[in-house]
């Protein structure tokens, strides 16, 4: 992998994890509710995206597609929905290995065939991963399992359509501005269910999810996948959960653990002899 991709890749990552952070904060906070958490999520991605796109001389509508939009849209509201009634470590291994399922399917559909250092690579990153999460897997709501499932999988699909993005920034720009229009009537359906909740900090946590860990994070991949097979894209997203961790130590006052150490180690060792398969 080149240096670039590989820069591009780990950023991209940071900013997923990110995004689980400032989502787990509004929602177990209980600064906002999901629906308008995704709302202010999307609108804060395409408030950024879109002048930032103009400003580079391009077209925020000529890179994107319904079919993206609906699939953005599909993945941050489950995402939201889903973090209500399971746990992390739950929904990080549901989600992901969701990715896995969807991207990976793809590949072989069209043809790609991983070496076996990746396949290696992928069981090490899934064990690692397991051990990580084990401790939540217990009797996961059905509701909650399911709609991170939906929310995994329509990641898969957006990252894949990414792919083939000639400029990402672009792309992205328009996925958010054609999500908004979705996630406000999804808002609205909401409130004639139930009472919405959004506080300030609630506010500003969406707005940053949308604008920096999402918008910039999601543009940033785009670039990232076009140095990596569906494969690699898939395998790399497994960094996410043990960042997220770490980054629970240390914004959260979460306590460093040798299963949080060991899990790591095989989740990127993993990532690392699959990366360096593909690279040979």
């Amino acid at each position: 992998m080149h240096a670039r991709t590989a820069s591009l890749t780990l950023a991209a990552m940071v900013a997923f994890a990110a995004n689980s952070l400032l989502c787990r904060a509004a929602l177990g906070g209980g600064l906002a509710d999901a629906a308008s958490f995704t709302s202010m999520r999307l609108v804060g991605g395409a408030l950024v995206l879109v002048p930032l796109t103009r400003l580079r001389g391009g077209s925020e509508v000529g890179g994107g597609s319904w079919t993206s939009a609906a699939a953005l849209f599909a993945y941050a509201l489950g995402f939201s929905l889903a973090y209500l009634s399971i746990p992390a470590g739950t929904g990080a291994l549901l989600l992901f290995g969701a990715v896995q399922l969807t991207m990976l399917a793809s590949a072989l559909v069209a043809g790609e065939r991983p070496a076996a250092r990746e396949w290696l690579g992928l069981v090490l990153s899934l064990v690692g991963l397991v051990a990580l999460t084990r401790p939540g897997l217990a009797q996961p709501n059905p509701v909650g399992a399911g709609l991170m499932l939906v929310a995994g999988m329509a990641w898969g699909v957006y990252s894949l359509r990414g792919r083939g993005a000639a400029n990402p920034l672009a792309a992205n720009a328009s996925n958010f501005a054609r999500s908004v229009p979705l996630a406000l009537l999804a808002s609205g359906a909401g409130l004639a269910m139930v009472s919405p909740k959004l506080t300030t900090a609630g506010v500003l946590l969406a707005l940053v999810s949308g604008a920096l860990a999402s918008g910039l994070g999601y543009a940033i991949w785009y670039a990232a996948l076009r140095g990596l097979s569906a494969t690699q894209a898939a395998i790399v997203q497994l960094s996410v959960p043990p960042l997220t961790a770490v980054g629970g130590v240390v914004a959260l006052g979460e306590h460093v653990t040798a299963r949080l150490i060991l899990a790591g180690a095989m989740i990127l060792g993993g990532i690392a002899l699959a990366i360096s398969a593909r690279g040979r």
